[in-house]
């Protein structure tokens, strides 16, 4: 079984409303890419209501030596649906990862810091869902990826998997948010 809180030698990870400090560590977050400001945009002005309406449960991951906000993610419940064939369909249980986005200023001081999505994903992401699973049912994780070559194959190497464009087109008909739309529909069995 898996403990929490958890940490590493380098990173550890708290709730957005843990400590006074991070409304500041939020405010100077930033994405690299414009077309990932609505990741930035989600952590400065919606986090706070999804979190006090239990939409979405939302975490930093800070620098354990400087305190410094690394990367955030924001997780929630979930499942989506495999064409079964005949008009029938399964539904997966599952985890969101709904909001996932690395600290461009964090990135810029530390220029070492390699891989640090993955990083995150492997030290904190995977370990809390899978701490979740010892209480509920849920066979995956999946994310609404932002369009890029670049970053889809990041995730690929990160575990994710993508279904064929016929099945991909039954998940986004049936579950896929409006806010994801161009998003590519990604998953990972646990």
């Amino acid at each position: 079984m898996i403990f929490l809180p958890l940490e590493t030698d380098l990173f550890y990870y708290e709730h957005l409303f843990d400590s006074s400090d991070n409304q500041k560590l939020i405010y100077d977050f930033c994405v690299a890419n414009t077309s990932g400001y609505g990741l930035e945009r989600y952590l400065k002005e919606l986090a706070q209501s999804d979190e006090k309406d239990g939409s979405a449960r939302t975490y930093l991951v800070k620098d354990k030596f400087t305190h410094e906000l690394a990367a955030y993610f924001s997780l929630k419940t979930g499942l989506f649906t495999i064409d079964a064939g005949n008009g029938y369909f399964y539904s997966i249980s599952a985890v969101e990862l709904s909001n996932f986005a690395v600290n461009f200023s964090y990135r810029q001081n530390h220029p070492n810091a390699k891989n640090l999505g993955s990083v995150v994903f492997a030290d904190f992401v995977l370990p809390l869902v899978k701490y979740i699973r010892t209480f509920v049912g849920i066979q995956a994780i999946y994310i609404y990826a932002l369009p890029h070559d670049k970053l889809i194959e990041h995730y690929k190497v990160m575990g994710f998997n993508r279904f064929e464009p016929e099945d991909e087109k039954f998940v986004h008909q049936h579950v896929k948010p409006k806010y994801d739309e161009g998003c590519i529909f990604m998953y990972q069995l646990l």
